[in-house]
């Protein structure tokens, strides 16, 4: 992986997180448009194969967030910034950028759960959550998801950002 697309990723990721603090969301113009760049970026200095591999993680990190957004426990901002960051990152670094973003998302959230003592209301909703599932697939549960009144709303790119420094960080050390 090159630097420039190391320094690309991280720009499209710290913007990202700066936005989602201020305003609780991840603007279109910004996810879109850091990926069409990074296709182009990714295109005109690898060619078809430069676009392959932008495209497939794109498709692969913004498929993974997907399915959270599908079960309603994460934001369409969300899903497109990481496929955004799969583009710039590629398959093996975006896929290691998504567990760490995993991984900085758990305890952001234990964070905020403690912050806002709200730990026996999290223990209880992880329970009706997994019991829904098995029952009903995969789907949004009808009260529990991140459109209930009563939800914390985590800025997720800023576990997008931990977890891309990360992930690019491990990359430069290599």
């Amino acid at each position: 992986m090159e630097t420039y697309l190391l320094a690309g990723g991280l720009v499209i990721a710290l913007l990202a997180a700066f936005t989602d603090v201020r305003s609780g969301r991840i603007p279109n113009r910004l996810a879109y448009g850091a990926l069409l760049l990074g296709l182009a970026v990714r295109t005109f200095v690898g060619g078809w194969g430069g676009l392959f591999e932008g495209l497939l993680g794109a498709l692969i990190c913004g498929g993974i967030f997907l399915v959270f957004f599908v079960i309603g426990g994460m934001g369409a901002g969300d899903v497109k910034l990481m496929a955004a960051i799969g583009c710039w990152a590629g398959i093996r670094q975006g896929l290691v950028t998504v567990l760490a973003t995993a991984i900085a998302g758990g305890i952001l959230a234990v964070a905020y759960m403690v912050f806002y003592r709200r730990g026996s209301d999290t223990f209880r909703n992880m329970g009706s959550l997994m019991r829904f599932h098995l029952t009903s697939g995969l789907r949004t549960h009808p009260e529990i998801n991140i459109k209930s009144s009563g939800a914390i709303k985590i800025p997720y790119a800023v576990a997008i950002l931990i977890g891309t420094v990360y992930s690019m960080g491990l990359h430069l050390l290599r």
